[in-house]
């Protein structure tokens, strides 16, 4: 039976899993667990490379990293929990963190600045604004609603059309400022009929595709 570690490694690195050789900045760790606790939740190892081989760690020096980004470096705080494994006489650490009812979380720069990051795939994106209110949005008991206006009609019309958006594609093309836009887009995205697409370059909206 493999063991719990040699399973994991074995997924590789994706949008809720992670590996680390080590924690040498707690800056930099803090916006992954942020990235974590803002997307869907994951799990941190701690002693392994990024190619999945075992490189071991000193479990205490590692959980106060851990530790001291989660708490001090992150706002709010980013719960989380740690489970210590031996494997091939190595120390692994998991670190594991839940989907946030408290999102978003920030996670503090070495120059000062707070910012929101999320997961996509096996990569850690800066959030933009149209995220940030929709995570504000997502649980507002006032639910959400939808004038269907020309440029809402517009953009539907576009995205049968075509297969994807920007937000600048859908501004020079729908005539209307940018607040009026994001302000369509993440209530299409509330109720479920826009998706954000994220790339190393750009980022574009397309219809969400309905279950059958």
């Amino acid at each position: 039976m493999l063991h719990h570690i040699t399973r994991l490694i074995g997924e590789g690195e994706h949008q809720q899993l992670d590996f680390k050789f080590e924690i040498a900045d707690a800056h930099k760790i803090a916006r992954t667990l942020v990235s974590f606790a803002n997307t869907d939740g994951g799990r941190l190892l701690i002693g392994v490379k990024d190619n999945g081989e075992l490189a071991g760690v000193c479990s205490g020096e590692e959980y106060f990293m851990v530790e001291t980004a989660a708490k001090k470096y992150c706002k709010p705080p980013v719960e989380f929990s740690v489970k210590e494994w031996n494997l091939n006489k190595k120390t692994i650490l998991e670190v594991i963190i839940l989907k946030s009812d408290a999102r978003p979380h920030f996670a503090q720069q070495s120059d000062g600045k707070w910012l929101p990051y999320h997961r996509v795939k096996d990569q850690n994106f800066l959030a933009n604004r149209i995220l940030l209110r929709v995570w504000k949005l997502e649980n507002t008991p006032k639910g959400v609603y939808l004038k269907f206006t020309d440029p809402e009609k517009f953009l539907l019309e576009y995205l049968e059309a075509n297969q994807s958006i920007t937000l600048s594609k859908f501004i020079r093309l729908a005539g209307i400022s940018r607040n009026k836009a994001e302000n369509i887009m993440v209530r299409f995205i509330l109720l479920k009929m826009l998706q954000m697409i994220f790339t190393d370059n750009l980022t574009y909206f397309t219809l969400k595709q309905q279950p059958k």
